[in-house]
């Protein structure tokens, strides 16, 4: 089935404009150039905190959700108004209610009929019966039910019923699919995947980012969110005490989806320089910058679900990526894995010494095959012509 000339509702799990994007906004701002796409933003699954990162976002929420529809990036995009606190059965019914009516709304508005439901969350259930969507796609690219705040229960009950509505199940790692194929039949899986020929320009000779060029080499560089909840900080904060010549860049913003993150440990380390999120064509120049990738995640209920998508990123830069154990990397090509801070020291200062730049490159072109392009061909080739039967 081709994915041209198509009607997409996707409802997604995070906000549209962010400082982070991620699977869905890859995905759909591509397919956007080709079909007409309705982006649901987040329906604010997390309970939220009383912290400053929260409180303005529901205010953003409450504002953007008033306006209704908004063409961004070639991207029709709804803000739905819903209550945060989805741990209680009368506010999941109100906000089921809710979800219908402003989604079935805003389609009929745009014209759509029978449009490809693709959802990143299983509350996207209460939309089969009204959209009458003409395919059915849940893309797993996380598992949320393990997320701080999240109503788990809740969660995990709407993702049985929903996979096994779907015509075609995405899981991006190998605990998500083998987790999908005890709830649905039609799994593909799909890892992330990178914007590969945007990040081999970093091997093009561009100007490196101004604030990561200026710090002293060997420089190991990490980008996305800085929580806790995924990184190691005793780790990063290890590797920085062991090694005070090296510098440990982290590019990405603060807190984001753990606004109570502490990271008073690596404040105090003076080699080790949070400096900010960057625009997605921003991170080439940072990598341009860089020895060496870092994917330094802790490994708990949330990450063995995870497979990062700056791993192709990097390997499309042309360097060598260091990773913690993170079950959806075993195996994975150019990725050194590392168990603690002497292991990693250790694989870190082997592939200092051993790089060159015709290793760059072989690096960065068998990434190549790890694009958008090829992902959105796969998934093609996946889905149905026309929708299984539904229990």
């Amino acid at each position: 089935m081709r994915l041209r000339g198509r009607d997409i509702v996707c409802i997604g799990s995070a906000d549209w404009q962010t400082e982070l994007p991620v699977n869905q906004h890859h995905l759909m701002g591509r397919l956007a150039s080709e079909n007409r796409v309705l982006f649901v933003e987040s329906l604010g699954l997390r309970r939220p905190q009383i912290a400053g990162r929260d409180l303005r976002r529901i205010w953003r929420r409450l504002l953007t959700g008033l306006r209704g529809v908004r063409e961004i990036d070639g991207v029709s995009v709804l803000s739905p108004l819903v209550l945060p606190f989805h741990g209680h059965e009368s506010v999941r019914r109100l906000n089921r209610w809710l979800l219908r009516t402003q989604v079935t709304r805003a389609a009929r508005k745009l014209g759509m009929d029978a449009p490809i439901l693709w959802a990143y969350v299983p509350q996207a259930e209460a939309l089969i019966e009204p959209l009458r969507p003409s395919l059915v796609v849940y893309h797993c690219v996380d598992d949320v039910a393990a997320q701080k705040g999240v109503d788990a229960e809740g969660f995990r009950a709407a993702e049985r019923r929903f996979a096994a509505r779907a015509d075609l199940v995405l899981a991006s790692a190998p605990a998500l699919a083998e987790r999908m194929r005890t709830l649905s039949e039609h799994v593909l899986y799909a890892p992330n995947v990178a914007d590969t020929d945007l990040f081999a320009t970093a091997l093009e000779g561009i100007d490196p980012d101004p604030a990561a060029a200026a710090l002293p080499h060997p420089c190991l560089v990490f980008h996305g969110a800085i929580v806790a909840t995924k990184l190691d900080l005793d780790l990063l904060a290890e590797l920085a005490a062991r090694r005070p010549d090296w510098s440990i860049a982290l590019i990405g913003p603060r807190g984001a989806g753990d606004p109570g993150t502490d990271l008073a440990s690596l404040e105090a380390a003076p080699n080790i320089h949070l400096l900010g999120a960057r625009r997605p064509e921003g991170l080439p120049a940072v990598l341009a910058a860089a020895d060496v990738g870092l994917i330094p995640y802790g490994v708990n209920d949330l990450t063995r679900s995870v497979f990062p998508m700056k791993v192709y990123e990097y390997l499309a830069a042309g360097l060598p990526v260091i990773a913690t154990p993170l079950p959806a990397l075993t195996g994975v090509e150019d990725v050194e894995i590392v168990t603690d801070a002497g292991a990693a020291i250790a694989t870190i200062e082997r592939e200092l010494a051993s790089d060159t730049p015709e290793r760059r490159r072989a690096r960065s072109e068998r990434a190549l095959g790890h694009s958008w392009q090829s992902r959105i061909a796969e998934i093609e080739a996946a889905l149905p012509e026309a929708p299984r039967p539904r229990p």
